[in-house]
């Protein structure tokens, strides 16, 4: 049993998919000495579970960062399906999700754990997608790709803006701030040391 969960891989899933997004994500991997799934961006979410598992299991190490969208649907779309796929397959551990929110009609929504706004500060309130703070008395995120969440049970859920729609303040250019954030809080509730090292470890 113990060897099983070892062979697992430790994977964090983002909620949006978009050029923005996959820039930022693919950055964040890198800086954390992670492994970003390029293949798996797109609007919506263009592989099936089963293949963006695949590409997992062929990442070099961990933790491996991977795109889930739905690309607007209120339904559960092609991102949800995939996301759901993933997140319960047996050869993989969920670290954390990060859910970005989107202003999407019709869509639920999901609690989560903490809120990192536009400015990278944590708030236990709600965040649209611009990463402003709204008025709550709890941290939420509401987006097209993040219902799916709900069914799931995913140790740690950080809610962030919409990745490309925070007038750049996630860009590389500035080193990804928010998302960074959202990344480094899920590893350190996992345990993980906050080294900017490609051997992170877990304590």
């Amino acid at each position: 049993m113990e060897n099983e969960k070892r062979l697992k891989r430790n994977i964090i899933m983002i909620t949006d998919g978009d050029a923005a997004a996959r820039g930022t994500v693919e950055e964040v991997a890198r800086r954390i000495g992670g492994r970003c799934i390029s293949r798996s961006s797109g609007n919506p979410t263009p592989l099936t579970g089963e293949r963006i598992v695949s590409l997992i299991k062929k990442a070099q190490h961990d933790p491996v960062l991977v795109m889930f969208d739905d690309n607007g649907d209120t339904q559960m779309g092609k991102g949800e399906e995939a996301l759901y796929y993933v997140a319960t397959h047996p050869d993989i551990h969920v670290l954390g999700a990060i859910a970005v929110a989107s202003r999407t009609r019709g869509a639920l929504g999901v609690k989560v754990d903490v809120c990192i706004d536009r400015y990278g500060r944590k708030v236990n309130r709600p965040v649209n997608k611009n990463g402003f703070v709204e008025a709550g008395s709890e941290a939420y995120i509401i987006g097209d790709t993040v219902d799916v969440l709900n069914m799931l049970h995913i140790p740690v859920i950080v809610g962030i803006g919409d990745i490309g729609k925070m007038k750049g303040r996630d860009e590389t250019c500035v080193g990804c701030p928010v998302t960074m954030a959202a990344v480094r809080f899920i590893l350190s509730k996992n345990g993980y040391s906050l080294k900017n090292s490609r051997n992170w470890k877990n304590s």
